[in-house]
């Protein structure tokens, strides 16, 4: 990515959020847009490609504190009008971005930033670029990979170690990821090694993009390697054993890290993100740490009370007492029944009770029940109903 490019681009229009958004509401509107854009649900749309890699860019930038940072600085900087040409008395001067980047210090009365760090620390960590103008070729790191994973929601509960298979741009084998097929590319003329031209675009500034010879490499195969056509990377696949924690939950993102794509020239690996999709259970159901439970009870159980058996997730059934005149639709709870915490202790197993009424009754059911309705005639179940009614 250029310079330039990272001062125009708006990251947070991008994503749908404000510049002040909190990480969740940032995490959130990723989530949303990357399920909308994601290859696998646009088979063969090319545009939706394109969205998806800008919405997993914004999100590598916004989504990490300290680059989020880093980037409003620098756009406060640079994307806002900082450092226009023309001074107050109207003379105009030139000056070179890449002079800030590589730490040099400005002119008498220029108040430049000597002594190293400035605003080249600032595109240097968010890009992995070296800072100075004099640099050979410096460390790249690896791009980060994003998968999906579907678990079973029991999977999902005890956490689950499942093959996920992954393509990315790899060193390439045959040339060992020099690009060369001899094994000895050189080094580009053209920005001397740096992977890096600068440009003018005009009122005196001068810009940092990737050179376009060697393509940010810094060199230049004089034998491209047939298999990656000098570019010392070629796509690979490969399975992968990830440990899934216990608790996740359906759409959360989990970050590997240097688990993503090789780094160049010693650079650091990739991270690797693993969107997790979660399965419905015939039975049970989740609520943050809670797992829950529908349990039918019969009307005598309900209105006498007594004991009833509730089956738990992969575990034997436990046993809760019924109060008596228990209504439809209350919630009891069995501790320590439900899904896994981050500390490893567990949630609550939360039970509602369903009064089952039966479809059919034989003659000795139906007689106790016309007794049973003779006996409570006097008890208007609705009579508080209509007295509120006409309150109101």
């Amino acid at each position: 990515m250029s310079t330039k490019d990272f001062v125009e681009k708006d990251y947070y229009k991008v994503l749908g959020v404000p510049k002040d958004a909190t990480e969740a509401e940032i995490k959130k509107a990723y989530r949303k847009l990357a399920r909308e854009n994601h290859p696998d649900a646009n088979k063969g749309d090319t545009k939706a490609e394109e969205r998806f890699k800008e919405i997993s860019e914004a999100n590598d930038i916004l989504g990490d504190p300290k680059k989020r940072k880093e980037y409003d600085e620098a756009r406060a900087l640079f994307g806002n009008g900082g450092f226009r040409a023309g001074g107050p008395g109207g003379g105009s001067f030139n000056f070179d971005l890449g002079d800030l980047f590589g730490g040099a210090q400005g002119g008498a009365g220029g108040g430049g930033f000597g002594g190293g760090g400035g605003i080249g620390d600032v595109f240097g960590g968010l890009f992995n670029r070296g800072a100075g103008t004099g640099a050979r070729t410096q460390p790249r790191r690896g791009q980060d990979i994003e998968s999906e994973v579907t678990l079973s929601f029991i999977e999902a509960v005890e956490g689950a170690t499942v093959p996920l298979r992954m393509s990315s741009q790899q060193p390439c084998t045959a040339c060992s990821g020099t690009g060369d097929k001899n094994g000895t590319p050189r080094v580009c003329p053209t920005c001397v090694g740096t992977g890096q031209v600068s440009r003018g675009s005009g009122g005196g500034f001068s810009l940092t993009d990737p050179c376009v010879d060697c393509k940010g490499r810094g060199l230049i195969a004089e034998n491209p390697c047939e298999v990656c056509k000098g570019s010392g990377r070629a796509k690979s696949s490969r399975t992968m054993q990830v440990r899934i924690p216990a608790g996740v939950s359906d759409g959360q993102r989990i970050r590997l890290r240097g688990k993503g794509a090789p780094g160049e020239r010693g650079g650091q690996n990739g991270d690797l993100y693993v969107v997790v999709h979660v399965d419905d259970h015939a039975v049970f159901g989740r609520k943050d740490d809670n797992l829950t439970v529908t349990v039918p009870v019969t009307f005598t159980e309900a209105a006498l009370g007594g004991e009833i058996k509730v089956p738990t997730l992969g575990g034997p059934p436990v046993t809760l007492k019924l109060p008596a005149g228990t209504p439809n639709g209350r919630t009891m709870r069995a501790r320590g029944k439900g899904a896994v915490r981050k500390d490893g202790t567990r949630g609550d197993l939360l039970v509602t009770v369903e009064v089952a009424v039966p479809k059919e009754l034989d003659d000795k059911a139906r007689e106790a029940l016309e007794t049973f309705r003779e006996a409570t005639a006097s008890e208007d179940p609705r009579a508080e109903l209509f007295q509120a009614a006409k309150g109101a």
